[in-house]
């Protein structure tokens, strides 16, 4: 249950500090005194969005902190699952900085608006006017038949794999939508591949096949230099080998008598042997330089190939054809296997259907039996409220395939009239009759919906009298089996209060703040009085007052 709400620097809450108790706690006061502006501030520490606007001063930050009591209500995994050391006491706190910069924490602990909004759901149930107007949708209506038959964990399960089915059938269709196109691109990488394997290439081949052809189309011309070389230099007519020998012979009979002549001689032996040299490896060349037609038509042909290739890929040598097949090969065993994962995506999808529909069945089942039953609770309670012929049903369709909600969908009809058949609540039912429709639905689903607390804002517009007491009977019997805070005008409703705030504006010459006064026994009259005869409290009301008071 909420055991304390402090709020500072908020819309034109300066600084307050509220504590509340088991039971049923009643808050009143004037139109426009601030009583709502407070469900404003615990929205914010519930997970709600804020900026800067909601600062009373701009030069300091708003904090607003709820303290609650969570000892039994199996919110430990919930916690610890995001980082937040559990404890039976659970601050959750919120902070909007004059720059706008919003921060949430739980017990300390930094968490993200999410997680705040998650616990929040878990902790109170804060009714408000929009709320009323959820009435008409069959989301809210089905959340209410779970709750009623305490399958809300199961419903909470079910919208998770609900999704995670929802995501895995977006994923195969998806794929399905593809897999034309992914064939299609199989087809196409694979015949380029085989392609370059058919070619066989090979790095650096390009530039080798080039120089041999170059050699094989000048074979003839070649051979008949490489023959003039050998033949100028040791040839059997004249040629340069015998000639220098015949001059080295000269010098070296002359070596003893002319030193001079011995060093030419070293040196023409040196250019011999470099000679003799060139001769040996020219005839070498000579011998290999062969004309070989054939081979000079394969080479063409594998360059005129290479060739062909380069300008169907818009490639400038063989290393970006080689790259152009590394990328045929990676593209057909990327397409190559999509069937299997299209079929591997269409059994996850199917398996998440299934699972889904397991869920669905087990809803299906809790509700059936739980929503006559339900039906003829809120009608019963209606009947008390001022309202003896009403009629109220939840009628529940069943659909082709699972929804957000399971396998069916519920409308809640309603009439007040005896002689006009129900209708869709949102259609038939006026602003006060949907409010009493929302107190009943309230007050059965008290001691099933697992809730701490619950707040309503005016729950009881648009009654008075006897009808009046009665919903006093009904909020303070929840009070009996929850936390129950209640904003009201109503004087039969204040009276039957445990713990009674009052709300009120304290006017300078500066500024308006809200002031929150926790009311005795002797203010509680006072207040109660006012409640009945206005700004001028009468001795007539003060009297009734107390009868109110004690009466309850």
């Amino acid at each position: 249950m909420l055991r304390r709400l402090t709020v500072k620097n908020y819309a034109i809450i300066k600084e307050l500090d509220m504590g509340f108790g088991e039971g049923f706690t009643i808050i009143t006061g004037e139109t426009g005194a601030g009583k709502s502006i407070l469900l404003g501030a615990l929205g914010l520490v519930l997970g709600e969005r804020a900026d800067t606007s909601v600062l009373l001063s701009d030069k300091e930050k708003c904090i607003v902190e709820a303290d609650f009591n969570i000892k039994g209500y199996d919110l430990g995994e919930l916690l610890e699952a995001n980082g937040v050391d559990y404890d039976d006491e659970a601050i959750l706190r919120r902070e909007i900085t004059p720059a706008g910069k919003s921060r949430a924490f739980i017990n300390d602990t930094p968490v993200t608006l999410g997680v705040m909004k998650e616990l929040g759901d878990r902790l109170i149930d804060v009714h408000s006017q929009h709320q009323t107007l959820l009435l008409g949708r069959s989301l809210f209506q089905m959340r209410v038949i779970d709750a009623y038959a305490g399958i809300t964990g199961l419903s909470r399960e079910y919208s998770n794999v609900y999704k995670s089915w929802l995501a895995a059938r977006a994923d195969y269709e998806s794929a399905a939508l593809t897999l034309a196109r992914g064939r299609a691109d199989h087809e196409y990488y694979l015949h380029q591949l085989n392609e370059f394997k058919a070619v066989g290439l090979i790095e650096g081949e390009q530039e080798s096949l080039e120089k041999e052809q170059e050699m094989l189309s000048n074979a003839a011309e070649i051979k008949e230099a490489l023959t003039t070389a050998t033949a100028v230099l040791s040839g059997d007519d004249v040629s340069a080998l015998p000639l220098m020998r015949l001059a080295r012979n000269g010098l070296a009979r002359i070596s003893g008598w002319l030193p001079e002549a011995g060093e030419l001689e070293k040196r023409i032996e040196t250019q011999i042997i470099d000679l003799g040299d060139i001769s040996f490896e020219a005839e070498k060349l000579n011998d290999r330089a062969v004309a070989d037609p054939g081979r000079l038509e394969y080479v063409t042909q594998r360059l005129d190939t290479i060739y062909s290739l380069m300008q169907k890929h818009r490639c400038s040598d063989i290393n970006g054809l080689l790259a152009k097949q590394r990328e045929a090969e990676e593209a057909v065993e990327v397409t190559g296997d999509i069937d299997e994962k299209i079929g591997e995506l269409k059994k996850k999808a199917d398996g998440a259907y299934d699972d889904t529909a397991r869920l669905a069945g087990r809803l299906s089942s809790a509700r059936n039996v739980a929503v006559t039953p339900l039906a003829r609770e809120i009608a019963g309670i209606l009947q008390k409220l001022g309202m003896p012929h009403a009629r109220f049903e939840a009628r529940i369709k069943g659909l082709d395939e699972p929804g957000p909600a399971g396998l069916e969908r519920v409308d809640f009809l309603f009439s007040a009239n005896r002689q006009v058949e129900p209708e869709e609540l949102s259609r038939c039912a006026s602003g006060g009759e949907l409010s009493r429709v929302m107190l009943c639905l309230k007050s059965v689903l008290a001691s099933s919906s697992g809730l701490p607390a619950i707040i309503f804002d005016e729950i009881d517009s648009g009654v008075s009298g006897e009808v009046a007491s009665m919903v006093g009977n009904i909020l303070s019997d929840m009070g009996k089996s929850m936390q129950v805070i209640n904003i009201t005008h109503l004087p039969q409703v204040a009276s039957r209060g445990n713990i009674h705030y009052h709300v009120y504006k304290e006017e300078s010459d500066h500024s308006t703040i809200t002031r929150v006064r926790l009311l005795n026994d002797v203010e509680r009259v006072t207040e109660v009085a006012r409640l009945l005869s206005g700004s001028t409290i009468t001795e007539a009301a003060m009297r009734n007052a107390r009868e109110l008071l004690e009466g309850s």
